[in-house]
């Protein structure tokens, strides 16, 4: 999520839970095969060539990212607001997509490759709206000791918000994680009409409104309804 500008030896520490001596010897080790890359004036750490060259031999069999970009910026210039583009990673969403809109006060709310647990925010919440409920259930479970991070979550929450989704026919996250934003999500289904992506739409609070709301979900929903027929089409044997 922070690789952009690398991470200094402290913040990795504390967010792996380890003491300094102990993370300082993991990425010396990391370093020396290539998986991490330390910046020789920063001193701060970001991931190296050997992930993007494993990156390059598990491609994907769709390339999502590249097979929705059109969609996503065709959403930001129409909306000027930005969008973005997630897939489920266990019980996590990655962002691989972003497009920003010409709204001058921006949301950038995600960067690509930040991973958030499934259902904080619109994306992973609309990840998990055409599942079954003992998997919603299972993911809340699993994640709820990380929902902590994020004001006001929790399992019960999560479900409530997934069955909201439903019921409106998109996903919305109004629980402010970045202040003063609101963000919608609708799924990308595989022609089994299983979830495997989720694009969504972040804007201040001010421009969310709910008739707004229902004409972004509506936009979205059109772009979507042409991204699964290429990706049943990528897919096909």
């Amino acid at each position: 999520a922070h690789d952009r500008g690398g991470v200094a030896l402290g913040d990795l520490a504390h967010h792996a839970g380890f003491s300094r001596p102990t993370v300082h010897r993991m990425l010396k080790c990391l370093c020396d095969e290539g998986v991490v890359a330390q910046d020789p004036v920063t001193r701060r750490y970001r991931l190296g060539h050997l992930l993007f060259e494993l990156g390059l031999a598990a491609a994907p069999r769709v390339d999502l990212a590249a097979l929705c970009q059109p969609a996503l910026i065709r959403i930001a210039q129409r909306t000027g607001d930005t969008a973005f583009l997630s897939v489920r990673s266990g019980y996590d969403a990655v962002c691989i997509g972003r497009q920003e809109g010409a709204f001058p006060i921006r949301t950038l709310l995600l960067e690509i490759g930040t991973r958030r647990p499934l259902g904080a925010g619109a994306g992973g919440i609309a990840l998990l709206a055409p599942l079954a409920d003992e998997a919603v259930r299972e993911v809340a479970q699993a994640n709820a000791p990380r929902f902590k991070a994020f004001a006001g979550l929790t399992p019960t929450r999560l479900l409530t918000l997934v069955k909201r989704a439903r019921e409106t026919g998109y996903a919305l996250n109004d629980l402010h994680f970045t202040p003063g934003a609101l963000s919608i999500a609708l799924p990308i289904r595989d022609r089994a009409r299983q979830p495997i992506a989720a694009i969504s739409i972040g804007a201040i609070e001010s421009r969310m409104t709910p008739p707004r709301q229902r004409e972004l979900a509506a936009l979205l929903g059109a772009e979507i309804e042409a991204l699964e027929r290429l990706v049943a089409e990528a897919m096909a044997p």
